[in-house]
């Protein structure tokens, strides 16, 4: 008996997700088909003209936008941005940096803080118990 390898696909969200651009700006081609792991993984080694466009210039999703910013998607919709910007609206507000991104990014690094504070806690307690079960 011979097994079939059916080829992985994706949606053109997916795809575009996993790429780190915005759906709507990729080409027609692109949204209307399906994408193979095999096409994706060639989009990725030898990105083409469009998408290294978009990858400098944007619109970019709004994770990558929060990246950019400094910020969480949830401090992104605080904020009142909505869509997907392009990289000169992106640094535009860096340089007018308004009261609520000051706040967000004040606010992301606390949380990063916190997290790490958290880490090194567990990794003390691992390393505790580490030494107790060996006594």
């Amino acid at each position: 008996m011979t097994s079939h390898k059916t080829t992985q696909t994706m949606k053109p969200a997916t795809a575009a997700k996993k790429l780190g651009v915005y759906l709507e700006a990729t080409p027609a081609e692109f949204q209307e088909g399906v994408v193979s792991r095999d096409e994706l993984n060639a989009l990725q080694a030898e990105p083409p003209q469009w998408l290294l466009d978009l990858r400098r210039n944007g619109p970019h999703p709004r994770p990558v936008v929060a990246a950019k910013l400094g910020v969480s998607i949830s401090g992104l919709a605080r904020g009142g941005v909505t869509e997907a910007l392009t990289t000169e609206k992106i640094d535009a507000l860096k340089a007018e940096n308004p009261e609520w991104l000051r706040k967000e990014r004040a606010t992301q690094a606390e949380v990063r803080k916190e997290a790490a504070r958290v880490k090194a806690k567990n990794a003390a307690a691992r390393d505790e118990e580490r030494q107790t079960t060996r006594r």
